[in-house]
């Protein structure tokens, strides 16, 4: 095995797989998406990986084949999810052609025949059309060779502050091996305390609508809020959404918890001792979805950022509406990083290696293992 283990996103996204892998070893080398804003935040944030700006039913292999500096040993795909989401009224009959689209994850697959593969969506997916999905998806896997199992993960479990359920496809050659992450954050003995909405983003400068603040006023007020803000000097991203005064009074005037519209019962105002519900992108609409703790306002792109785990080095492009579509679609750092690290202990053990699960000891200490330099 290479020295560095390389990794190949399809449908990259905003890079929440690729830095996650980035922390547990492997070096991102390169990301496809069709959304320019999301393949723009890829590449300013993974400069040494190559981009494809495209739909990927228009790349052929060899067109990927062409950009690659390595072979990739693992290739993930956070397959696009709405056709398969709660809130797609058509997600119980097939005119979504996104929900298809892991075909093409499957097609590359066989090709590059990597040892690992991962693909991500919603925890819905494994009930969409009465596991139809779910059994082609873990067949598909199977006929290209693959050890495959599927297992629907907690973000909050591993570190981020936010409840977000998600089902993972893992699939490694029979010659490899795999075992799923153990739950790091959480009630059970030996387990560290859930991260809140304040331990996120409680040090973040207060914000007036419409207003950016560029610099931090307060010292981190948590070991997640320090390890997100590494040796940031200065803040982007912060610039809180454009609010008319009713809504203002409205957000104002609701308690924590509860919600802010008597239509929307999901979009609340949020918490702070608890974690964040599920992010949502919100569309291309120039709307907020939940509103912050303390203040009268949505969040910012960054206070998103914070929730999803990415760290405040890592830049959003294309402004506070695509910002926010980025960071409600992307697979939060830390979940991937989770992944990423029993993969890795696989590849380190090596083709045949131990067929017994390791001991493996739960990490008590919050994020110990993330590299200081990845996130200065």
């Amino acid at each position: 095995m290479p020295e560095v283990p390389s990794h190949l996103d399809l449908f990259c996204g905003p890079g929440g797989f690729a830095l996650g892998f980035e922390w547990a070893g492997f070096k991102p080398i390169l990301g496809l998406d069709i959304h320019p804003p999301s393949v723009a935040t890829y590449e300013r944030n993974h400069p040494d990986a190559a981009t494809i700006l495209s739909d990927i039913r228009k790349v052929s292999n060899s067109d990927l084949e062409r950009k690659l500096r390595a072979a990739p040993l693992v290739i993930t795909a956070g397959v696009p999810c709405e056709g398969f989401s709660m809130s797609n009224r058509n997600r119980n009959r097939f005119v979504d052609e996104r929900v298809f689209l892991f075909v093409e994850f499957l097609r590359v697959v066989e090709y590059f025949e990597p040892p690992y593969i991962v693909l991500e969506n919603v925890s819905a997916l494994t009930r969409h059309s009465n596991g139809f999905f779910k059994n082609e998806i873990e067949g598909g896997m199977r006929a290209l060779g693959y050890q495959v199992e599927a297992k629907v993960l907690n973000a909050v479990d591993y570190g981020v502050p936010q409840r977000r359920r998600r089902v993972f496809f893992v699939g490694w050659k029979p010659e490899w091996s795999f075992f799923w992450p153990e739950a790091q954050h959480g009630s059970s003995k030996g387990q560290a305390p859930l991260v809140t909405v304040w331990d996120a983003i409680g040090d973040l400068p207060p914000l007036d609508s419409d207003q950016e603040v560029e610099r931090y006023s307060a010292p981190p007020t948590s070991t997640y809020s320090a390890l997100m803000r590494g040796d940031c000097r200065f803040l982007t991203n912060h610039r809180a959404p454009k609010h008319p005064p009713d809504t203002i009074a409205m957000i104002g005037t609701t308690v924590p918890g509860e919600p802010m519209y008597p239509k929307f019962k999901q979009r609340i105002r949020l918490r702070a001792d608890m974690p964040c519900p599920t992010l949502v992108s919100g569309g291309i609409r120039p709307q907020f979805h939940y509103g912050h703790p303390t203040q009268p306002r949505g969040l910012s792109v960054r206070e998103r950022a914070r929730i999803q785990s990415f760290p405040d080095r890592y830049f959003f492009e294309g402004g506070v509406v695509q910002g926010r579509v980025q960071t409600g679609d992307a697979v939060p750092p830390l979940m991937s990083k989770a992944i990423a690290q029993k993969i890795r202990e696989g590849l380190d053990r090596g083709p045949s290696g131990r067929s017994a699960e390791p001991e493996t000891a739960v990490q008590t200490e919050l994020f110990v293992s993330i590299p200081p330099a990845v996130v200065g």
